[in-house]
């Protein structure tokens, strides 16, 4: 048990008399655990109130179901539990010994016991919990920085995988593309100028070269872009079908081209197909080209097709990148003064951009902007990070399926913006509604959330900008609404 002397040395109990040191003896016992020991675990009842009398601990707080991050150590004269013991809630960190280590221990009744009957110790506990308030929030907001750095990180990864894979691979094939296309090319020219053609069958192939060229850009951008059916006067779009509709027009594509004797028939099936021509357009082309022609005439146009849908797939993909780039320039406010005057809309837009990874085929994003809706001075990079937040959680509670509305005006005298994002997910359960802005809280499972989110966005709203956030939730509707002056006091 520890006596007078070790409470002495204890900044919590230094100003006690005799009698207050007594009773707190008298209501405690001492635990001596070894280096690594637990004694304070995440998640498990507030049951205890400790004072470090010798030793040192590490404080940590989870971040997934595997991965901890060290919050805070202390040593001897610290005390620890105390906050969860007032909030009546849970253990929001777990502690460890880092050596050996004495620890006083009282339960949380006698703790109140304690609390009540020593003013000494209750202004004490009121300072401590004072600057640990401040360092939680420091610490929180840092980690959500770099939580968010690496949602961003991993999301931008993501997205750039796939155009930088695209353009390479197109690449690649465009190469051995080119060498066909120009074997054709000059074995259609060398035709043309041994035979004679006349200005007519001239401007009949340039005609189809022309026409193939547009419908096999608009074809390549309707796959790549939308990737829905479509038809073309002329065309219908091999999408419309299914596999065995499809195999059966590439048969009989293919065997039309093995009667006009036109080699390697069915490695060009599947090209045409793609485009929507159909045996009539075969016959069309056969009344204006000769039979020989036709045999160098459709390979090279083959070869055009692909040669086309290759450069557009490049062009689709590098833009894209492009578009990656100046979204997160946009997002972060690049080479620009920390605050300024902004679009909000375009903040808005950067960051869907941003997480346009995890909103899947089944969320649909509903934008229903204020036109008119002003400039306003803001810290734009920070007020970014709200608008990540909100929308990230967003998509989380839709679990894949459901909508997104994104609305934006302006107040009754137009000083403040309003901005509401909403969306119809199972809301945000009734019990922690109250708490829904506090550090560490979350209502997702382990490992998908740490809780900081809006915290960070609460201290950005309110604190940094003098604004305002709130919300409203049932299930299939939630509503969060942010309120921002135009102009920074």
């Amino acid at each position: 048990m520890p006596d007078k002397e070790d409470l002495n040395r204890i900044p919590l109990f230094s100003k006690l008399n005799e009698e207050e040191i007594r009773r707190c003896i008298d209501s405690s016992d001492e635990l001596l655990l070894q280096s690594g020991e637990e004694f304070i675990t995440e998640g498990k009842p507030a049951d205890y109130f400790y004072v470090l009398l010798s030793g040192t601990v590490q404080v940590t707080k989870k971040v997934s179901d595997k991965n901890e991050v060290n919050v805070a150590s202390h040593g001897a004269g610290t005390f620890l539990g105390e906050v969860p013991i007032l909030l009546n809630i849970p253990y929001e960190v777990t502690i460890r010994t880092v050596e050996s280590s004495r620890l006083l221990r009282l339960k949380k009744e006698k703790f109140w016991n304690i609390l009540t009957s020593c003013t000494p110790i209750t202004n004490e506990i009121l300072r401590t919990m004072a600057q640990r308030v401040q360092l939680v929030q420091s610490i929180s907001q840092e980690q959500g920085k770099l939580i968010a750095l690496g949602r961003l990180a991993a999301g931008l990864a993501h997205e750039l995988n796939n155009p930088a894979s695209a353009a390479s691979s197109s690449s690649t094939q465009l190469r051995e593309l080119l060498q066909t296309f120009t074997t054709r090319s000059m074995k259609v020219a060398q035709y043309s100028q041994a035979n004679k053609l006349t200005n007519d069958q001239l401007e009949f192939i340039n005609t189809i070269l022309q026409n193939t060229l547009e419908h096999s850009t608009n074809t390549t951008t309707t796959m790549i872009a939308k990737n829905i059916p479509q038809q073309q006067d002329g065309y219908v779009s091999s999408t419309s079908t299914d596999q065995l509709a499809r195999s059966d027009r590439e048969s009989e594509i293919e065997a039309w081209l093995d009667t006009h004797n036109i080699s390697d028939g069915w490695k060009l099936a599947p090209t045409f197909i793609e485009m929507g021509y159909d045996i009539e357009w075969f016959d069309n082309i056969t009344r204006i080209i000769p039979g020989q022609l036709l045999q160098e005439v459709l390979p090279w146009l083959e070869a055009v097709i692909k040669t086309s849908g290759m450069l557009y797939e490049i062009e689709h993909s590098t833009a894209r990148i492009s578009d990656l780039v100046g979204a997160i320039k946009t997002y972060s406010y690049m080479d620009k003064a920390r605050i300024q005057n902004v679009d909000v809309h375009e903040g808005i837009e950067s960051t869907l951009t941003i997480l346009h990874h995890k909103i899947k085929h089944g969320i649909e994003i509903i934008r229903e902007y204020d036109p008119d809706l002003p400039r306003i001075t803001v810290y734009g990079s920070e007020l970014n990070q709200v608008w990540t937040n909100l929308i990230d959680n967003a998509v989380d509670a839709l679990e894949g399926h459901g909508h997104i509305w994104i609305r934006t005006r302006t107040d009754d005298g137009n000083n403040h913006i309003v901005v509401e994002i909403a969306d119809d997910g199972a809301g945000i359960p009734p019990e922690v509604q109250s708490r829904i802005f506090e550090p560490f809280l979350t209502t997702k499972g382990v490992g998908k959330g740490t809780g900081l989110g809006l915290s960070i966005s609460y201290r950005i709203v309110v604190e940094m900008h003098k604004g305002q956030i709130t919300f409203l939730s049932k299930p299939g509707d939630t509503r969060f609404q942010v309120l921002l002056p135009v102009i920074q006091q």
